[in-house]
């Protein structure tokens, strides 16, 4: 992943970006019925259940919106919620809370999702070694939200994007002429451009499990929709030479038989791609 620098300064970028979307040369609903000195005050109330995330990211958007405004937080991220309950309060200028509501909500709503739903596949994995991992099938333009949930629910983030880790799947083996000609031009690169990226290598079969151990430099092996039995047979053959990693439509009725084939990580697109919304109201108190 990224450091915490690089992360924070996705974060400031889609607040900037989202207000700009949203606001444009102003909130003129507001502007016209509501006086420049108006104060208030609001709850962010819980209408679902699940687990609730983006406290942290709507104080970031309320401080960018005004810096002047209030915030009295009641609930911690990555906290079970149910309905009726009250996360946070804001106030100080109604303007402002009221610039900052919909990017509060859309954002809270979504990360909330995205960590109940983690924070279900977590549990789903206890008692075993295995971690669950996010993927890039996020949100263009909010990737780091939704990372930062699964974070909330207890999962773990795999890459950020293309450029802190090299994943050489299956196109990127074809195209190069092969698994070890995959391996041995990466190898070559980071060490021609004196980049220190780890290198994860997608294997299809068991043969290609075993070209893969071939060669040095392997961080992990990505096993992408092996069956249970296979996958314990890579596992073994692998040994403690490199990390493991099932991947490939694995869902809650399956994820726990391929933790417990012995895999390191399991990752999951659905933990981004297919969640809905919790649901949440900003309310004037």
């Amino acid at each position: 992943m990224i450091t915490q620098d690089q992360f924070q300064k996705e974060i400031a970028l889609i607040i900037t970006n989202a207000i700009r979307e949203d606001v444009g040369d102003g909130d003129h609903s507001s502007l016209a019925c509501i006086p420049n000195s108006g104060t208030g005050k609001a709850k962010l109330l819980v209408k679902d259940e699940g687990i609730i995330g983006g406290i942290e990211f709507a104080k970031q958007v309320f401080e960018y919106v005004d810096p002047n405004l209030k915030i009295e937080t009641r609930i911690a991220d990555g906290t079970p919620v149910k309905y009726g309950d009250i996360a946070f309060y804001v106030s100080g200028s109604t303007q402002s809370i009221l610039k900052a509501e919909r990017l509060v909500l859309n954002a809270m709503q979504r990360m909330s999702a995205i960590a109940t739903k983690t924070k279900s596949y977590v549990q789903l994995l206890d008692g075993t070694s295995t971690k669950i991992l996010d993927t890039r099938k996020t949100t263009p333009g909010i990737r780091a939200l939704e990372k930062w949930a699964v974070k909330i629910g207890g999962g773990e983030n795999h890459r950020f994007a293309l450029y802190d880790m090299i994943m050489l799947k299956d196109n990127h083996i074809d195209f190069a002429g092969g698994i070890t000609q995959a391996i041995q031009k990466t190898r070559q690169y980071l060490l021609d451009t004196n980049r220190d990226l780890k290198i994860i290598v997608e294997a299809r079969n068991l043969e290609e499990v075993e070209e893969i151990l071939q060669s040095e430099g392997v961080y992990r092996i990505l096993l992408d929709n092996f069956d249970y039995e296979d996958t314990k047979k890579a596992v073994a053959l692998i040994g403690d030479r490199c990390l493991t990693e099932s991947s490939g439509g694995i869902n809650e009725n399956t994820i726990r038989h391929y933790a417990e084939c012995g895999v390191d990580y399991i990752s999951s697109g659905a933990l981004t791609h297919s969640v809905h919304n919790m649901d949440l109201s900003l309310k004037a108190v």
